[in-house]
């Protein structure tokens, strides 16, 4: 199985908003928060500032997706990375393409000199669990709340 890694691309905008689509909507089924936004989160990501956007392309097609978020823990008095989102077409889950978009977030954060990598699943989501625990994770002792 052949495909690449890379950071997003301006030439990715449409391809990454449907692959988004399907991440928000199809496997999350959350509201789509809508075009617009998510073209300015996407355009927000391609600048690298406040984090960044990792593309998985097989055959001129993109099958996945991750985005890490720059922030800064107190108890680390560092900065970190936030891993919001990995996302992969589901013939893809619990293959290698899953495995090196993990591993290429986790050498972005190091490569760049952040503290370490943080990242947050739904507690339904038992088979991201599974993963992330195969990758090496560990389950924090924080309880995540967030209020509408």
């Amino acid at each position: 199985m052949s495909f690449i890694i890379r950071s997003a691309a301006a030439d990715d905008v449409n391809s990454l908003t449907e692959l988004m689509h399907e991440y928000v909507v199809g496997f999350y089924q959350n509201p789509w928060p809508g075009t617009e936004k998510i073209h300015n989160l996407i355009q927000t990501l391609l600048e690298k500032q406040q984090g960044v956007q990792f593309v998985v392309e097989q055959e001129g097609k993109l099958i996945g997706f991750a985005t890490l978020y720059f922030t800064i823990s107190t108890m680390k008095a560092d900065k970190i990375t936030l891993m919001n989102d990995l996302f992969v077409l589901e013939q893809y889950r619990d293959t290698e393409v899953e495995s090196q978009l993990f591993l290429e977030c986790q050498r972005y954060t190091q490569k760049q000199g952040f503290a370490h990598m943080t990242w947050i699943t739904s507690i339904q989501n038992n088979r991201a669990q599974l993963f992330f625990e195969k990758m090496g994770g560990v389950r924090g002792n924080w309880v995540n709340y967030s209020i509408i």
